[in-house]
């Protein structure tokens, strides 16, 4: 499955019924920009989260019990979570260009998950696209701030590739995880040269 067939499989997850309970699971997995919060529902990944301390965890996992009506359950070995791990594993390792996961895109909706799914299937591995150009492609071309906006609030960074948004004049534009993590995400995808430090 590539990113645009989990894009289509994931539409039935957007009409599921608001505060309607459903089964969170969670793990926490180690790889080169620091440990990532994983966590799934019964649609898919639904959220990775960065710098996945001890608070980080709590702050997310409370979110995600007070969005979907239930106490998320830590479960290493969740089929979804299990494959999401092994390929970001392989990502990092740099044997993995595209993430072929269900995603649950029920944290993002309108304008911002428009974005975020132009962003999936059309800013392939080892390129970048601007803020304003990703507008255009969704239709608003003076909504650059918008795209920013939309960017930022992205429950899915490293799977829908946030890290691939930049500014036009060749600056790297803000990230979630910092500005660090953003680098070495360019860097491993041959965008920018390896940082030094």
């Amino acid at each position: 499955m590539d990113a645009r067939d989990a894009v289509r499989q994931d539409e039935s997850a957007a009409g599921a019924a608001p505060g309607a309970p459903r089964r969170v699971v969670w793990t926490v997995v180690a790889c080169d920009i620091g440990p990532l919060l994983l966590a799934a529902t019964g649609e898919g990944l639904v959220t990775v989260a960065f710098h996945a301390t001890d608070a980080v965890r709590a702050e997310v996992l409370g979110r995600l019990g007070s969005r979907f009506g239930t106490a998320p359950a830590e479960a290493p070995h969740d089929p979804v979570l299990a494959e999401a791990a092994r390929q970001l594993a392989e990502y990092f390792a740099g044997r993995r260009r595209d993430f072929a996961l269900p995603l649950d895109w029920s944290l993002s909706a309108g304008f911002n998950r428009e974005v975020l799914r132009e962003l999936a299937t059309g800013v392939p591995y080892g390129t970048v696209v601007g803020y304003g150009e990703l507008a255009r492609r969704v239709g608003l071309p003076r909504a650059a701030q918008a795209v920013g906006a939309a960017m930022g609030s992205n429950p899915l960074p490293v799977v829908v590739a946030c890290h691939r948004v930049v500014e036009r004049d060749g600056g790297i534009g803000g990230f979630g995880g910092g500005l660090e993590t953003k680098r070495k995400l360019l860097a491993l995808e041959g965008v920018l040269p390896e940082p030094l430090f």
